[in-house]
């Protein structure tokens, strides 16, 4: 025994140790160099080894680090080629070093293990460290040659690389022929060398010179492909298995559907020249489609691939948050390779069926063979006979083990115990647990947030142990327990946990992984926790399940799966926490002894047991535990002290009483011998001695003298002599009574009380009080439940009926005694009782009035109205009208409730009750019957979702109660409101399922009464479909205007606001709020209020709706409508939400003195200044009121309010002498103070004394000068009438002006506003970005180069393609570009019209790598700063002088069209309308282009002429029939500005090119019918003056207003002069010809004759007045530029606004002339501006104001073009930094725009401020939306034709060229030369010196 316990507790410290060697908790340590991107461990050491940006770590398996190595940043450019000289690399810069690649080299022989480490930097170059110590280098070059570049140089671009060995032939000072390499994949990149193949390999050992490490030899292989850039690979994991390395990898399907996918492609680790290369495409089915990472690890036994897929977004090669774990064999992987390998090699890539299995990838000359059968057995890698590189067409498909909504990163996996686990990695830092299923499915048991900053790193690896993960993340490292299995501290949660790595040692008593616990392969030892059938072993049984706790027992436990014990091992029974007891095992049974009595604790209070858990341990392992209940026989008697006997034996557990001893005992025995046994034995409760009964009456009525009697039995055991006593206990008063004793026949014991007078206060009839027996100090037990019921007959019992109602055991009676009538115990009762009750007392009813037909429940109250229900049956009666009692609303004597029965007729009378037969009682009120009627309803109808409020109008409506009422429309319920009225009541509709009319009923109780003729129709419920406008401002009232259907259905329209309250915190603001719930209907909850405001229904299909007032303190939630039940969300409506905004605001008349009035000369118009005026409000919505009179609203803008008041002065409407002007908008009324209209005269009036005393005072020295006086007044009396004259004539010309202005303005918003409803949509004809591009890359050109074939025989047609696409791959080399572009520029015959051409040639070739393009731009960007900060910065980009300036200008146009299209296409589309509106409006010239209306001056036509405005009714086609369209013209129009000008009215909207030629069709003006005349700008009837031919006007035809005319199809030249319309561009006016001597005029003559005839000569000096003073016409300048002034700062603002984010190229561009600015040290912030300005404002936007006929299809013409030409230099006076001075020799132009430019400036300066001062880093947002560019338009470029064009340049420059490139050495490194040379031989046969 001893023994066994040694060895158990021996055993334990062993069992306990790996527990204390674990801690769950993850180990972290931050890192620099984030993102650290890759991670290995040294398997042998353990060390680990990190890569990050700048640093490489050596840390210990505990993440200590031990050496740290800084590799960056580091001078570098990936334009050049190490080693870096900065005086030949211009574009070097300190540049950060991103860790590529991080590989294991194993020692051979001699030669120690490295770390192989590649970076970023110098075109990824490679070096070895001591695996030791990583700051030792083992290698590095110095000068790398270009086989040497291993990993890309982009950091986003992936490189992988996978280190073998294998044999070679054998060289001095290698290791026996063994060869060291290292396989490479590595995606393209469009910077430094382009012809790096995806996958190399590369030499590691031996390199005895000239070998070299890393090199990229010609007898190592390498993968061929076809295009770098179209394949271009993004690799994810190399690995090597068996023989062979396998490379994974995603990219476009280039053979198939274009779309990415992801492939493993296999090599053999012996094969050099890549014969073997095969890959396959996985599918994991689900879209699962971009592998993210992956392991090779082991499913089931068997070798397999882990890769985790993300679904990429929309065929890009973005990954989306949806990813999978799909699980391949490689077995399978395999066999489909090999099944590739041989249908390519035998079958010409064809199976059995004729489809396509394998084919040929990469682009290369190889195909798909049909070679000897065994040709795959003889040549498993390949050789040079055999097809390759071969790729299946079939893919290797794969469920997904788990899906997650996460973008996963990383996965690892491992083994355990048979099963695999794996762990997920992603980009939220968490790392996820699945256990994998040999059926491929998986169940996700674990997630742990280890690093909430960054994304999982792809290197997810295992320790040595298999005990914990590495996790890398963005800026730290993690080690991470695999398992927390020693976290769970009992078996339960163990189980419960489900994580497959754990498991319950039984006999350790710990969660452990399998192995760690000790007999793991012992049944019942080890209990996996992933399984559900496993239970943690508990106790099947316990006996004795109890026992009394006085007592000790051997207690046997049953229990089954035990695991089995060794030798002479125990087990131990631990009760509670107490002492252990030796336990005997027997099969399933063990045995224990309970623990001695005295150890026990004691038991609780008020409980009669305890239970104690019951465990069984293994040393101090806890194995199983039960309950045992241990009890106490004492306690249970104590449990009712009345009867403790009773509790005693009744109890459950088998407990006896000695009733001598007053003991509760288990035992079977008492002291004084006497024994009751328990209930379960012969005798139990039946032998206690005890009271058992009352022999008296239980009622004893109080204030009388009573004997009470007891029973008791078993009393005979009690021989003291001690007498018994009565106790009675009333609410704790004990009354003792002596008892006399009696003893019956059977043994009963009858004990008789004294008598006794009790006498306590009690508020109702009876007490129960408490009555037991005494002998000496023993209480002798009380049957439970025996009481005696002590009574008072007077309490709760006012009359007669309700005395008699008491029970007759009570004996109460009704005594007439004095002092007055009560209810009394019958003997207390003085007189004779009463046998009879008073009649029947009725002091209410209710109601006092109901139907003919009965049916109400009358209510009676009084008193003695009975004393049983049955006493009143039949003796009810209302108005002489038997009325049914009803027993459920029956109260005694106080009320009565019946069933109103028919009386058939009008009757009235009191309401009497009978009790019995004898008595009577009579109400004083009386009731009615009445007769209810409905008359009227209002209203009829009502929408089917109820809601509506019904008014019922009638007659006698209150009959019965309120609650006797209830509506109803047909079976529908209709819910009364509020109070009904005698003639009418109101109810609320509810809803309905169907439209349908329906009766209109009432029910009063059971009586209908239904509205005579008129049914309640329920109809459709309304629907809206617009509602106009959709914002306000917080004062309201801006009327909404709903349109829709059935909105006449609706009683109370109304529109609601929810607004949500603020902390209420000042007394100001509760003000506020008490005025606005006066006003307004507000219904309040403790967070949301809702304001509404009743609408107006105006007919069935529109209703107004004024916005409700907003508390602009208050936050909208949302606005709606509530027509009656149908609640409508504004949002729901038009798709976009109800705005409220600030309160506009109107500052006063005299803002410097609001009390002064404003003084107003009559004829004008008063100006208001405001703020934000038309924000939610328009000039129709806006009254102004002057006095008692309207001020007429002309105009309204953003600042400004327009109106004109009455000519005479209105009358004030309050005490004030002079009219107040009050604007009224919506619920805002604003008064801006007084207005005084002045006097007619300029000058007031001097008095006359002051003239009188004037002239005597100055009568001396006027006498004395009196001749020179004379003499100067009369000059000066001339001058100053001159100027009166003059100063008249310009206040006149003032207001001429602004009223002409005002008025063109608001005939211009009218117009535009029919306009705006078609722009935005379809409406605005934007020009497709094919069209855009060629207009913008090659303006006025019109070859079409984007849709033209390539001109070459179709005989050479493939061979100049080949050619031509060598000629791109050389184009996506940045050195050979750069070189190309250089030396073109620098030929003197390459002028600048070819500078263009070639750099939109360029852009065009390269549209598809717009990345790359952008690099190779900024390249040349950079030359050119470096060119002009040697002579004068500020002079760069100013002009297009050079290539990469228009390549710029192209970039620019590319960049932005989205911008155009989603932002400024729209304004500048309606500047365009405006402008062509205002210009046609009046009269323009045909020859010349000059128009009445222009902003230019130079354009301006001063002459003044006759005109008059003519309307035409234009016969227009519409369908099958002709109707007349009217079209406003002028009468000195040209016959085919006429014709223009209809189609700009019939076709208006639609775009340009959509609409015929003006010179297809003829106008013909129908008079009558037969006339038809053809009218043309020039016929027989032309007027011909010398040598002027005039062309014909409507005006010459003498055409009429409202004439008839027809645009007809020209069947043939009229031989006049037309005009020739080219799409888009503009339109070149009749220029003067020679026409038979004879020249062409309009409206003027282009150049004066000088032959003037001689009735004209008299008006030559009114022609020179007019000369001399020309700015009298340019009053037409300012009209029109007041009129489009709205228009030209829309689109301005849209160009410069910074509320929303300025386009991404913008900002990069800028941020790189930033950088340029400081990399050149200018401090000078205005050369920074001007290049800015000259790159984007002169470059692109000047162009695009000049040119909309480059985004929009539109036509301009030469005058509309006068006008954007003004406009467009007024943006570019707005960008310069000079300050905008004018004086009177200023051109007109700038004066036109004096007061707007400084404005505009600053527009411009926060515009760049603001993107210079966010922060920058957009590059690679920049470089995102290049791709997607590069994608979405790239299809659109012509680039082979492109590609020709530029190579007739080569061609061109051809040795020059040559030249260029052999000179440089990078050059000649990559051979590029020697390449073109090859793309000349293919392209035109050119001999070379190949």
């Amino acid at each position: 025994m001893l023994a066994s316990s040694i060895s158990a507790v021996l055993l334990l410290p062993l069992l306990l140790l790996p527990h204390l060697s674990h801690p769950a908790d993850p180990l972290r340590v931050k890192l620099e160099g984030s993102p650290l991107s890759h991670l290995s461990l040294h398997p042998g050491v353990g060390h680990l080894y990190v890569g990050g940006v700048d640093h490489l770590y050596q840390l210990t398996s505990d993440l200590e680090v031990i050496s740290h190595v800084v590799t960056g940043p580091q001078l570098d450019s990936p334009d050049c080629l190490p080693p870096i000289i900065p005086q030949d690399c211009h574009s070097a810069t300190p540049t950060h070093n991103y860790n590529k690649l991080l590989l294991m080299e194993e020692g051979q022989g001699a030669e120690p293990g490295s770390l192989i480490v590649c970076g970023s930097l110098f075109q990824g170059i490679c070096d070895k460290r001591s695996l030791s110590n990583i700051s030792q280098i083992l290698y590095q070059t110095s000068n790398p040659v270009d086989t040497q570049y291993v990993a890309a140089n982009d950091p986003r671009v992936s490189t992988v690389g996978v280190v073998i060995t294998t044999k070679g032939k054998p060289v001095a000072g290698g290791a026996d022929g063994v060869l060291g390499l290292m396989l490479v994949g590595r995606g393209y990149t469009s910077k430094g060398p382009g012809d790096i193949p995806p996958i190399t390999t590369r030499r590691l050992y031996p390199t005895i010179p000239p070998r070299r490490a890393f090199s990229q030899e010609e007898d190592l292989g390498k993968l061929v492909v076809g295009s770098y850039s179209e394949y271009n690979n993004h690799f994810v994991k190399a690995v090597v298995h068996s023989d062979h390395v396998y490379f994974l990898f995603s990219r476009r399907d280039m053979w198939h559907k274009k779309e990415y996918r992801t492939y493993v492609s296999r090599l053999c680790t012996s094969d050099r020249s890549f014969y073997s290369y095969v890959e396959v495409p996985l599918q994991c089915n689900g879209g699962y489609n971009l592998a993210q990472g992956a392991w090779l690890g082991n499913h089931s036994g068997e070798p397999s691939l882990f890769i985790v897929m993300a679904a990429g977004q929309a065929s890009t090669p973005v990954a989306t948050s949806h990813s999978a774990l799909c699980v391949y064999g490689m077995a399978k992987l395999d066999a489909m390779m090999l099944r590739a390998q041989e249908v390519c090699y035998t079958e010409g890539g064809r199976g059995s069926g004729g489809q396509e299995e394998a084919y040929i990838e990469y682009a290369v000359s190889s195909k798909c063979l049909r070679l000897p059968k065994d040709s795959l057995s003889e040549y498993p890698c390949g050789w040079e006979h055999t097809p390759n590189p071969i790729a299946s067409a079939v893919p290797l498909q794969a469920g997904p083990t788990i899906t997650l909504p996460t973008q996963l990163t990383a996965v690892t996996a491992a083994s355990e115990a048979g099963h695999t686990i794996a762990f997920l990695g992603d980009q939220e830092g968490r790392l996820h647990k699945v256990l994998v299923r040999p059926d491929g499915s998986g169940d996700l048991y674990g997630s742990l947030l280890v690093n909430s900053d960054g994304a999982i790193s792809a290197d997810l690896l295992l320790d040595g142990s298999l005990q914990h993960v590495y996790v890398l993340s963005d800026d730290q490292l993690s080690k991470v327990p695999v398992s927390s299995c020693e976290t769970q501290r009992d078996c339960q949660s163990c189980l419960s946990n489900k994580d497959p790595y754990c498991g319950w040692c039984v006999l350790e008593g710990r969660c452990s992984r399998k192995h760690q616990c000790q007999r793991h392969l012992l049944a019942n030892h080890w209990l996996w926790s992933f399984e559900p059938t496993n239970q943690c072993i508990t106790v099947q049984s316990l006996q004795p399940a109890n026992q009394s706790k006085e007592e000790q027992a051997q207690v046997t436990l049953t229990v089954l799966q035990l695991p089995a014990l060794k030798g002479a091992e125990v087990l131990s029974c631990v009760f509670g926490n107490l002492p252990p007891q030796p336990a005997v095992v027997k099969e399933t049974s063990i045995a224990c002894q309970s623990p001695a009595p005295e150890l026990l604790p004691a038991t609780p209070a008020g409980r009669d047991h305890m239970i104690l858990p019951m465990s069984l341990m293994f040393g101090h392992v806890t194995i199983t535990t039960g309950n045992m209940t241990f009890y106490d026989c004492r306690a249970a008697s104590q449990l009712n002290q009345s009867s403790q006997c009773l509790a005693c034996v009744s109890s459950v557990w088998r407990c006896n009483w000695c009733p001598l001893d007053e003991l509760c005992t288990h035992k079977h025995s008492c002291p004084n011998q006497h024994i009751i046994l328990n209930q379960r034995d012969i005798s139990g409760p039946t032998s206690c001695p005890m009271v058992f009964s009352l022999r008296s009456s239980a009622f004893v009525p109080m204030s009388l003298s009573s004997t009470v009697v007891l029973e008791g039995r078993n009393l005979d055991i009690y021989m003291d002599g001690d007498p018994y006593v009565c106790v009675v206990d009333i609410e704790g008063v004990q009354f003792n009574l002596t008892a006399a004793e009696q003893t019956t026949s059977d043994n009963t014991c009858i004990f008789t009380c004294r008598s006794h007078k009790f006498q306590y206060p009690i508020s109702h009839l009876q007490y129960a009080a408490t009555v037991y027996l005494r002998r000496g100090h023993r209480r002798i037990d009380t049957l439970p439940g025996l009481k005696l019921q002590l009574y008072d007959c007077a309490a709760g019992q006012s009359d007669c009926s309700q005395c008699k109602a008491v029970p007759e055991e009570f004996g109460c009676v009704w005594c007439p005694g004095s002092p007055s009538p009560s209810c009394v115990y019958s003997k207390s009762c003085l007189s004779k009782p009463a046998d009879t009750c008073p009649p029947p007392h009725i002091t209410q009813v209710l109601p006092l009035s109901g139907p003919l037909e009965g049916g109400i429940l009358v209510t009676i109250s009084g008193s003695n109205l009975g004393t049983r229900y049955q006493d009143v049956m039949g003796g009810v009666k209302v108005a002489n009208i038997p009325c049914v009692p009803q027993s459920k609303g029956y109260q005694i004597s106080t009320r009565v409730v019946c069933e109103l029965q028919s009386s058939g007729i009008r009757k009235v009378g009191p309401v009497e009750v009978a009790v019995g037969n004898v008595s009577l009682g009579q109400s004083v009120q009386m009731f009615t019957y009445q007769d209810p009627r409905l008359l009227d309803l209002v209203p009829d109808k009502g929408p089917v979702s109820g809601g509506t409020r019904l008014t019922i109008k009638g007659q006698q409506l209150l009959t019965g109660q309120p609650s006797d009422l209830s509506a109803f429309l047909g079976s529908h319920p209709c819910y009364i409101l509020n109070e009904v009225k005698d003639s009418q009541l109101v109810c609320e509709t509810s809803s309905s399922n169907r439209t349908s009319p329906v009766p209109v009923r009432v029910f009063f109780g059971k009586a209908e009464r239904t509205v005579p003729n008129i049914p309640f129709r329920y109809l459709d419920d309304p629907v809206i479909t617009d509602a106009t406008p959709a914002e306000s401002f917080y004062a309201g009232g801006r009327v909404v205007m709903v349109t829709g259907r059935n909105l006449d259905v609706v009683q109370q329209p109304k529109i609601s606001v929810a607004v949500e309250t603020m902390e209420v915190q000042r007394v100001k603001r509760r003000r506020r709020l008490a005025v606005l719930t006066s006003k307004q209907q507000l219904v309040f909850n403790p967070t949301v209020m809702m304001v509404s405001e009743l609408c107006s229904v105006h007919s069935f299909s529109q209703m107004t709706c004024p916005t409700p007032t907003v508390s602009p303190e208050l936050k909208v939630k949302g606005v709606w409508f509530q027509l009656d039940n149908v609640k409508i969300h504004f949002e729901k409506i038009k798709g976009e939400g109800f705005t409220y905004h600030q309160n506009p605001q109107l500052f006063p008349l005299n803002r410097d003195a609001p009390e002064a009035p404003y003084r107003f000369k009559p004829g004008g118009v008063i100006a208001v200044e405001g703020q934000d005026l038309t924000r939610a409000m328009s000039r129709l919505e806006v009254r102004a009121q002057l006095g008692d009179q309207e001020c007429e609203l002309k105009t309204l803008d953003s600042t400004h309010l327009y109106c004109e008041p009455p000519e005479v002065q209105p009358r004030s409407l309050d005490d004030n002498k002079l009219p107040s002007l009050k604007v009224f908008m919506g619920n805002l009324q604003v008064d801006l103070g007084q207005v005084q209209y002045d006097s007619d005269s300029l000058l007031s009036p001097v008095p006359l004394a002051a003239q009188i005393g004037l002239g005597a005072g100055t009568a001396v020295v006027i006498l004395s000068v009196l001749i020179v006086i004379l003499m100067y007044r009369r000059k000066s009396k001339q001058a100053l009438r001159d100027y009166k004259k003059v100063l008249l004539q310009l206040e006149t010309l003032e207001i001429n002006v602004g009223d002409q202005c005002r008025k063109e303005f608001t005939d211009l918003m009218t117009e535009m506003m029919d306009l705006s409803s078609d722009v935005g949509g379809p409406g605005l004809p934007l020009l497709d970005y094919k069209t855009y591009a060629e207009r913008v890359f090659f303006p006025g050109q019109q070859m079409a180069l984007l849709i033209r074939q390539l001109d070459v025989p179709d005989s050479r047609k493939q061979t100049v393609e080949q050619g031509l696409q060598q000629l791109n791959n050389l184009l996506n080399n940045r050195l050979f570009l750069t070189r190309f572009i250089h030396t073109l520029e620098a030929q003197q015959g390459f002028s600048q019209r070819d500078r263009g051409y070639v750099a939109s040639l360029l852009t065009m070739a390269l549209h598809d790598k717009l990345e790359y393009f952008t690099e190779v731009m900024k390249t040349l960007l950079q030359d050119l700063v470096q060119q002009y900060v040697a002579k004068n910065p500020k002079l760069m980009l100013r002009r297009t002088e050079t290539v990469v300036e228009k390549m710029l200008t192209n970039w620019m146009s590319i960049c932005l069209y989205s911008f155009l299209k989603e932002v400024a296409g729209e304004p500048l589309y309606m500047l365009y309308r405006a402008i062509k509106y205002q210009v046609d409006k009046g009269p323009v010239d045909a020859v010349t282009g000059k128009a009445k209306r222009t902003l230019n001056d130079s354009h301006l036509l001063r002459e003044d002429m006759d005109y008059c405005s003519v309307t035409l009714n234009v016969l227009v086609k519409n369908g099958l029939e002709v109707q007349p369209c009217p079209v406003k013209v002028l009468d000195i129009d040209t016959i085919t500005q006429v014709k223009d000008k209809i189609l700009d009215h019939v076709y208006r909207g639609a775009p340009f090119s959509q609409r015929p030629a003006t010179d297809s069709l003829d106008l013909e003006w129908r008079s009558g019918q037969a006339g038809h005349l053809t009218l043309s700008d020039d016929d027989v009837t032309a007027v011909v003056q010398g040598r002027w031919k005039r062309l014909n006007t409507l005006q010459h035809y003498k055409v009429p207003d409202g004439a008839t005319v027809a645009l007809i199809p020209r069947l043939h030249s009229s031989g006049g002069v037309n005009q020739v319309f080219q799409t888009g561009e503009k339109t070149p006016m009749l220029e003067g010809e020679e026409e038979e001597g004879l020249r062409l005029w309009h409206l003027v003559k282009s150049s004066e004759d000088p032959e003037i005839p001689k009735h004209r000569k008299s008006s030559m000096k009114e022609r020179e007045r007019a000369k001399a003073i020309p700015e009298i016409y340019l009053t037409r300048l300012l009209s029109m530029k007041g009129t489009l002034q709205k228009f030209v700062d829309d689109v301005f603002m849209a160009i410069l606004s910074t509320k929303r984010s300025p386009p991404i190229a913008v900002r990069f561009f800028f941020d790189f002339l930033d950088d340029m600015a400081e990399k050149h040290g200018i401090d000078d912030k205005e050369t920074v501006h001007i290049w800015k300005t000259n790159s984007l404002p002169l470059r692109f936007w000047v162009n695009i104001l000049k040119n909309p006929q480059f985004v929009l299809d539109v036509q301009v013409t030469d005058s509309i073009d006068a006008v954007l030409s003004v406009i467009a230099q007024t943006f570019i006076d707005s960008c310069t930094t000079s300050e905008h001075k004018v004086g009177r020799d200023s051109p007109v132009n700038k004066l036109l725009y004096a007061r707007e430019i400084p404005r505009y400036k600053q527009l411009v300066e926060r515009y760049y401020g603001d993107i210079h001062s966010a922060a920058s880093g957009c590059y690679q947002e920049m470089n995102s939306t290049l791709t997607e560019l590069s994608g979405s338009f790239a299809s659109d470029m012509n680039s082979l034709v492109a590609l020709h064009e530029l190579y007739k340049y080569i061609n061109k420059y051809y040795d020059q060229i040559i030249m260029s490139l052999e000179e440089d050495t990078s050059g000649q490194k990559m051979q590029l030369a020697y390449r073109l040379q090859q793309v000349a031989a293919l392209v035109e046969n050119k001999v070379t010196d190949l």
